[in-house]
């Protein structure tokens, strides 16, 4: 087994940056339409003039940050990205890699909060709450407990569901026009069950993603489901199967993504914490990283869970909470299903690709927790052996862990950074940030450039959160 490396900020290993200036275009008004041109020197790209275009400064190298690179890029800004470790080494690297328009429902719904204790008083619940005086943790979840009605369930929703269904459009036009390799399928997704009554229950949530977001499932019966997936056992329920869903390998994403924006170029700079924002009457002028500055016309954050972090320099605190996630990767055993799945009964996904798989599953709020625990990775082997008929190897090829960035509104933080002018968020995604990266790193990019949005932005404000 192998478990995911925490980079250290101030390691020794440094990618230095040369010097940025300014661009001289009023705010707004990037050089138009293209890609610009240069040179590379180590895969990282040296201006071929002072003010060619304006320059952007990306704080955060996952998905969603690569993806506000990608459409800054094609509006002509010069884009340095820029990660506190490795780049896609977080939450893009070791998720399931579902792309899912059907996700389009909140965490908090009508029951969670009973629902939630009933389960933890069982042993090793997928959810787990570390006691202590976490003051930012009670908060979040007495906020979360004020949403979980219907109204409020239905109104996160229709935030959710545009960034889902823009994103999955925007997929295909990504991986057709760049070749981005990353195993993209439409193979759908299911929602698979044991319970009969768990089956029949989620009848009313499927009409409602039939009338109010146009997210039909196809219900499968047990013998439907069978024919239709003969990778699982024979006493289940049924199914719910969402057929208009993807699934991706989100490192080869993120790998291949990175190095076709490299050659457009972008460059990218790993191992650099951000220590401060120099700034001028609230307009960003320089971000100061761990042992060198790069100046900017624009900012922004897109760091995911470590976003609360920086309260001090950005003189707003995110309600973010690190959502700690497992995963575990291994060749594709004999006889592994052909369709990606949920196991709702279980809390746990499932992926085949086309030489592994993978098992992903848990919640918990416990901080910055670095440990893998054995005891909850049994969670995801135990509930895989239950329902798949394949036998799985004894070795894996990776464990893992990330801290999913959680809302409280299940909502992603899109839009200006309260206090500047020229700083943006992009932050906030909750687990669906691979589904919903390239429609945020559009909205950023059109509102960096001041170009009218292609997603009405108030849902995604961080002002909802300023009493």
């Amino acid at each position: 087994m192998t478990a995911k490396h925490v980079p250290d900020p101030s390691s020794s290993s440094q990618h230095q940056l040369p010097e940025h200036n300014a661009g001289q275009d009023e705010p707004g008004q990037p050089n138009a339409g293209q890609p610009i041109s240069g040179q590379h020197v180590q895969g990282q790209r040296i201006a071929a003039s002072a003010g060619e275009s304006q320059h952007v400064a990306i704080v955060g190298g996952g998905v969603v940050g690569i993806a506000c690179a990608h459409y800054l890029n094609l509006r002509g800004y010069r884009v340095t990205v820029i990660d506190r470790g490795r780049v896609g080494g977080g939450c893009s690297h070791g998720n399931c890699g579902y792309v899912s328009p059907s996700h389009a429902l909140p965490l908090a719904e009508p029951g969670a909060i009973f629902s939630t204790i009933k389960a933890m008083l069982k042993p090793n619940p997928p959810l787990r709450i570390r006691p202590g005086l976490n003051l930012h943790l009670w908060k979040w979840l007495w906020n979360f407990s004020r949403r979980c009605n219907e109204t409020d369930w239905i109104e996160s929703g229709h935030a959710i569901h545009p960034l889902l269904t823009e994103s999955m459009q925007l997929y295909g036009d990504l991986i057709r026009d760049y070749q981005l390799d990353c195993e993209w399928t439409k193979q759908g997704l299911l929602f698979v069950y044991k319970n009969q009554h768990a089956f029949q229950a989620y009848a009313p949530i499927d009409e409602m993603l039939r009338r109010d977001f146009n997210e039909p499932a196809r219900r499968m019966s047990a013998s439907e489901l069978l024919d239709f997936e003969p990778g699982l056992q024979e006493d289940v329920a049924g199914a719910w199967y969402f057929e208009h869903d993807a699934h991706l390998r989100p490192a080869r994403l993120v790998a291949s993504w990175r190095d076709s924006l490299q050659s457009r170029g972008v460059a990218f700079v790993e191992n650099q914490s951000l220590e401060s924002i120099e700034e001028s009457g609230g307009n960003a002028t320089r971000v100061s990283l761990s042992s060198q500055q790069v100046t900017a016309d624009h900012v922004v954050i897109a760091t995911g869970a470590w976003t609360p972090l920086l309260e001090k320099i950005l003189r707003f605190r995110a309600p973010i909470q690190p959502g700690k996630g497992y995963s575990i990767t291994m060749p594709r055993p004999e006889g592994c299903p052909r369709t990606p799945m949920i196991l709702p009964e279980r809390k746990v996904a499932v992926t085949p690709w086309g030489s592994e798989l993978r098992l992903g599953s848990m919640m918990e709020f416990i901080g910055y927790d670095s440990a893998i625990s054995k005891k909850r990775l049994g969670l995801l082997t135990q509930a895989a052996a239950d329902y798949l008929k394949c036998k799985l190897p004894e070795s894996f090829s990776e464990t893992w862990y990330g801290w999913r960035p959680m809302t409280y509104d299940s909502t992603p933080i899109i839009g200006r950074c309260p206090g500047f002018s020229n700083v943006f968020l992009a932050c906030g995604h909750n687990m669906l940030g691979l589904s919903m990266a390239p429609a945020t790193g559009r909205m950023i990019a059109e509102l960096v450039s001041g170009e009218p949005t292609s997603i009405q932005t108030r849902p995604y404000q961080a002002e909802r959160f300023i009493a």
